[in-house]
């Protein structure tokens, strides 16, 4: 049973607005996704999709921006899952590493480099512009800046293009995560919940 500080609206509960971003997320460019991910077996949006029908207007420009940053970015998918799982461990965010640790293995990710990943510890099989983006991503949620060596580095690597979509994906990450633990945001049923979470109190394994 889904628990949390939000009702969990089934679709047929859903007003017209809230309708209009129900099919937006599930019928989108998400929609290759596991409905297991997005929704749960009664259609009720899960993760961090259900607050955004609370306030729509809001909810609606959050859920299009994340659809642009993931699927019409310049990043590359193997950068762009390092960059979330990145932000995922620092921020403790139970759903974000659930989501995006089943995301990186279907992009191939081994079982060492998503260990690397939950530990923070360093990953020899990562190419030089993914410890890059490892990089920007850790500076950017351990200081909120990049030092100029490392803006240095990461834009004659990654180019400036990217270097901007980087900085807007660990910005946007880190919203969802905050909203994850205000309205103590559920993982699926039976989901694990990672070692960094184990104590935390952002989201409640139901």
């Amino acid at each position: 049973m889904l628990q949390g500080r939000l009702p969990w609206l089934r679709p047929e509960e859903l007003n017209v607005e809230q309708r209009r971003i129900y099919e937006s997320i599930v019928g989108g460019p998400r929609s290759a996704e596991s409905k297991a991910t997005l929704t749960d077996e009664a259609g009720r949006l899960q993760g961090p999709f259900n607050v955004m029908l609370v306030e729509p207007k809001v909810g609606d420009a959050v859920q299009r921006l994340g659809a642009t940053l993931r699927f019409e970015a310049h990043l590359d998918d193997r950068a762009r899952e390092i960059a979330i799982l990145e932000v995922a461990r620092a921020s403790l965010s139970a759903y974000e590493w659930y989501v995006h640790e089943k995301e990186s293995r279907m992009l191939g990710f081994s079982d060492a480099e998503i260990a690397g990943l939950l530990a923070g510890s360093d990953i020899p099989t990562l190419s030089q512009r993914e410890v890059i983006v490892r990089q920007v991503t850790r500076h950017l949620l351990d200081d909120g800046d990049l030092p100029t060596a490392i803006y240095d580095r990461a834009l004659g690597e990654l180019g400036l293009p990217v270097l901007v979509d980087l900085v807007f994906l660990v910005g946007y990450y880190e919203m969802l995560a905050r909203s994850l633990r205000v309205w103590r945001t559920p993982l699926p049923h039976g989901a694990a919940l990672p070692v960094f979470s184990a104590a935390s109190e952002d989201e409640t394994p139901t």
